[in-house]
């Protein structure tokens, strides 16, 4: 049989659960990996001439029209901080229903913009971890040598100047095998079909993972994605993104690492922009929000305590 018994909690054991096994039954929520998906848009030559600081990853829908103008003109924008060199991506896959409708606006949005990479996996919530390999790809084999990557859901603030400024220090050499965030630790799979998250014995087996950051936005250095990416290959994909990062991260044998307590919140808070200015990301912000509140954050009308 391909998988054991499951590992009772705290043991953790992920190695025989989680490699690759040519005789399984593929369950409907297994993800299809490694799989040849095919760019449909790509970005190739984003770092031909440069290698940035820091490549931006947000995880959009096809549909994302308006959060995506959102977040160029906000936190997104390529020179968001002064002197740091900067590549916004933008990763999206096919969605499952009105695909011909929307690639053909994809396209436009494409050809007007640069800055969307898409393959031809269909765009659902349980592929969300095949967007984030995407995104590993990506800097692999296109940006090997930045120095950071961000990978950050659609719907929240970043203030990539705090982020940049206090946690990644431009000024010091790059950090390698780091990856921070608001990180979980002792937490397992939801098991009942109720939940957007459920997670079946089949697909995996265990009853904890291992320590993980919170998918809205976590930081990475840019060695540590090309090693998350061809570790992928070799371990049985889940549809828990941000959990399955922590998989590999634990087959690689890095900790993550702990950040001041409060800087990444993957919960709603009221905008206050002194608050603000000493976090690093605030989950659910859309658009409508986002692009109201912007300004004033910008705005030098308020001198906030040091």
């Amino acid at each position: 049989a391909c998988l054991p018994s499951p590992v009772p909690v705290p043991t953790l054991v992920y190695v025989d659960c989680l490699s690759l096994c040519p005789y399984r039954v593929w369950h409907p929520l297994q993800v299809v990996y490694p799989y040849s998906y095919r760019f449909l848009l790509n970005e190739p030559d984003k770092c031909r001439e440069w290698a940035p600081f820091l490549v931006l990853l947000v995880v959009t829908e096809p549909k994302d029209i308006e959060a995506r103008n959102a977040i160029r003109q906000t936190w997104g924008n390529e020179s968001a901080v002064p002197g740091v060199s900067m590549v916004r991506l933008f990763l999206t896959g096919v969605h499952p229903h009105y695909s011909s409708q929307l690639q053909r606006l994809l396209k436009e949005e494409s050809a007007l913009h640069r800055d969307i990479i898409q393959q031809d996996f269909l765009d659902t919530y349980n592929n969300l971890t095949l967007k984030t390999l995407m995104g590993m790809e990506w800097v692999s084999r296109h940006c090997p040598n930045a120095s950071y990557v961000v990978k950050a859901d659609s719907d929240i603030f970043l203030n990539m100047g705090f982020l940049v400024r206090e946690l990644l220090q431009p000024q010091l050499p790059p950090k390698k095998d780091f990856m921070t965030g608001y990180i979980y630790r002792n937490t397992g799979p939801l098991r009942s079909k109720a939940y957007k998250w459920y997670v079946p014995r089949e697909v995996y087996p265990n009853d904890t993972y291992p320590p993980y950051c919170g998918g809205p936005g976590y930081v990475l250095s840019g060695d540590l994605a090309k090693k998350v990416y061809g570790v992928a290959q070799t371990l049985r994909v889940i549809n828990m993104e941000d959990a399955f990062m922590g998989i590999c991260l634990y087959e690689l044998g890095v900790r993550v690492t702990d950040s001041p307590w409060g800087l990444f919140n993957v919960f709603w808070q009221e905008y206050e922009k002194c608050r603000f200015s000493k976090l690093v990301v605030v989950h659910h912000f859309g658009p409508t929000d986002l692009l109201r509140v912007w300004p004033d954050f910008l705005g030098g009308n308020k001198t906030c305590p040091s």
